[in-house]
């Protein structure tokens, strides 16, 4: 059995369940400034300030990058692969509904997480596929399932096409645009073994985390002034902008720094898996309470079940 250092699972379910905040954090700044690439820009700079400010405090000074000298160009595409993940389920959501946005990504990022750990790619700690590894990543996709929300429409037996597809008909373009989420998801596993290896080129998680977030923070600048999208802070409805909005970036930061942390460590399927945990675990609690300005919906036994499921299929993959 891989050794995996005690503190590392918990600290991956901690990962996760930042992302829910995250999310709602740079959803209510996207409806201040009124555009979402200038949301997630915002949202990157303030990341990459944060970043900024840990490297000087943990490493002393600014990442030796000549430690990456002779390294494949693939080692600086994490900050691009972020923004392509970002950027993708913007266009999603619309196409494709909720469920979908969510499944297909999720299913990609298993899926690449196991390629990546199964063949060793990106320099990462290779572990073979095995029957236990593919169990593990089904039990945890069909949890993902039922902590959505999927399988109480099933056992209720409503419609379930319109939930599935957002009410839209089926049509190739409809199944280019669910290829495009499985492919989205896939680029968020490559982003985490990319920022994995780079930490470990220049020997630091924090410092491979602020050059990713560089790299995005670039690429979403040139983003906004090519499409003109204007500059603007309007309050809504009045009312004083909450000051958790702003927080996105930072806990964006605290992401991404701790995949490059432990992805070196417990390979990239797993760091996957169990961030994945924690973000549906927190997505449960955000809705179950209503925080952050959510609409209180309280947690279904299915949906419990359905975060079990996924603490099954992170045991199993553990026990590989």
């Amino acid at each position: 059995m891989k050794e995996v250092p005690v503190l590392a699972l918990p600290l991956g379910v901690l990962i996760g369940l930042v992302m829910p905040l995250q999310t709602s954090a740079n959803s209510r700044l996207r409806l201040s400034v009124g555009s979402p690439f200038l949301a997630s820009f915002i949202s990157f700079l303030v990341g990459t300030l944060t970043l900024l400010v840990a490297t000087l405090l943990v490493d002393g000074g600014l990442p030796d990058l000549g430690l990456a000298a002779g390294q494949p160009g693939w080692l600086w595409a994490g900050g691009f692969l972020g923004v392509v993940v970002l950027t993708g389920n913007i266009f999603l959501f619309p196409r494709l509904g909720s469920v979908q946005t969510v499944v297909l990504p999720i299913t990609g990022q298993v899926l690449m997480g196991l390629l990546i750990d199964h063949f060793g790619w990106f320099h990462s700690p290779q572990a073979p596929l095995s029957a236990t590894r593919v169990a593990g990543a089904v039990l945890l996709v069909v949890g993902v399932l039922g902590a959505i929300g999927l399988l109480d429409t099933l056992v209720r037996r409503r419609t379930v096409a319109p939930v599935l597809d957002g009410g839209r008909g089926e049509g190739a373009g409809l199944w280019l645009w669910r290829a495009a989420g499985v492919v989205f998801g896939m680029c968020g596993a490559t982003q985490t073994a990319v920022n994995g290896r780079l930490g470990v080129v220049i020997d630091s998680a924090v410092a491979a985390a602020l050059v990713s977030f560089t790299v995005g923070v670039t690429t979403l600048l040139l983003i906004v002034l090519a499409t003109r999208t204007p500059w603007r802070l309007r309050r809504l409805d009045g009312r004083p902008n909450p000051w958790w909005m702003w927080i996105g970036g930072f806990l964006g930061a605290a992401f991404v720094f701790g995949n490059a942390f432990l992805a070196p460590i417990i390979g990239t399927g797993l760091t996957v898996m169990v961030i994945l945990l924690g973000l549906m675990g927190g997505s449960l609690i955000i809705d179950h309470f209503g925080l952050l300005g959510a609409r209180r919906k309280p947690t279904t036994a299915l949906q419990a079940l359905g975060l079990l499921l996924m603490v099954a299929g992170v045991a199993l993959i553990r026990l590989v």
